[in-house]
């Protein structure tokens, strides 16, 4: 048994590893100027939404709209796994549909000429 409980690989019918992103962006918070912090990716269906820091937490919203269980950290270097069920970070899992983050050009916050001069004060 692992001494961190947090730390087993993820598997499973809530990822589909063929599916990819819906764009470099959250979805919802460019539908709308909006801004975000940092993103995810949900690993069923590949909607990218922003995290529970960002304003709109649309991320946690598109799971508990969909029923999607988990997401892929969407920022460059990043692969962990985020399961709403188990409320768990998983640090390994399989590789998803390219492309695996965000552009490497794009700020976060961002995206760039969006992000209001007080975001810090805007985190949740």
């Amino acid at each position: 048994m692992s001494d961190h409980p947090e730390e087993p690989a993820v598997t499973g019918a809530a990822i589909d590893p063929t599916v990819p992103p819906s764009g470099p962006g959250c979805v919802e918070c460019d539908a709308s100027a909006g801004w975000w912090f940092h993103l995810r990716r949900c690993a069923a269906c590949g909607h990218v939404g922003c995290c529970d820091s960002s304003p709109g937490q649309h991320a946690t919203a598109h799971a508990a709209a969909t029923g999607h269980p988990m997401v892929r950290s969407f920022e460059p270097g990043e692969s962990w796994f985020w399961d709403y069920v188990e409320e768990r970070l998983h640090t390994d899992g399989p590789e998803l549909a390219a492309p695996s983050s965000r552009p490497l050009d794009q700020p976060a916050p961002g995206p760039r000429g969006r992000v209001p001069a007080d975001w810090r004060l805007r985190l949740h």
